[in-house]
């Protein structure tokens, strides 16, 4: 199974990047109810780090291991090793339009388990990336063209 997202951000490209790569962040652009637990992460995520987290879809806690792989200034990937997939791969690309348009270009590999809960919950999770996406865009757009605005002043 494939999936892209993308959307457009008023801010610098290393700007875009850099906030994608803080840990914290994840939980920042998860939208509600999901609330994500990070157990274990470095504050910046590098080439082999792993990020320990549990998303709680309501009462279910969904445990997630992500190694962070083929890093560059512009795109990394994230690869599930343990969690409700079979397969899963994201990488997450930041393209500058301009000085200050950031193109940000989330694509998603993914393949079910084959365990049946894990293959129905994997399934919802997946008919769900619409919505996740969506809220995504809207929240990095909202943290990240504020703190643009903030540090370019009025000419902006």
């Amino acid at each position: 199974m494939n999936y892209r997202h993308t959307f457009k951000v008023r801010a610098p490209q290393a700007v875009v990047a850099d906030f994608h790569r803080n840990s914290d962040s994840m939980g920042a652009i998860t939208p509600p109810p999901v609330i994500v637990q990070i157990h274990k992460a470095p504050e910046l995520l590098v080439e082999g780090d792993q990020m320990d987290f549990t998303m709680w879809l309501g009462p279910l806690p969904i445990r997630w291991v992500a190694l962070i792989e083929q890093t560059t200034p512009v795109s990394f990937v994230d690869r599930m090793v343990q969690g409700p997939f079979k397969r899963w791969l994201h990488l997450h690309t930041y393209v500058a339009i301009d000085s200050i348009n950031t193109a940000v270009i989330d694509e998603v590999e993914a393949e079910l388990s084959d365990h049946p809960m894990w293959r129905l919950i994997g399934l919802g999770m997946w008919l769900n990336l619409p919505v996740l996406f969506a809220f995504r865009g809207w929240k990095t757009r909202r943290l990240l063209e504020l703190k643009t605005q903030e540090h370019m002043g009025a000419a902006y």
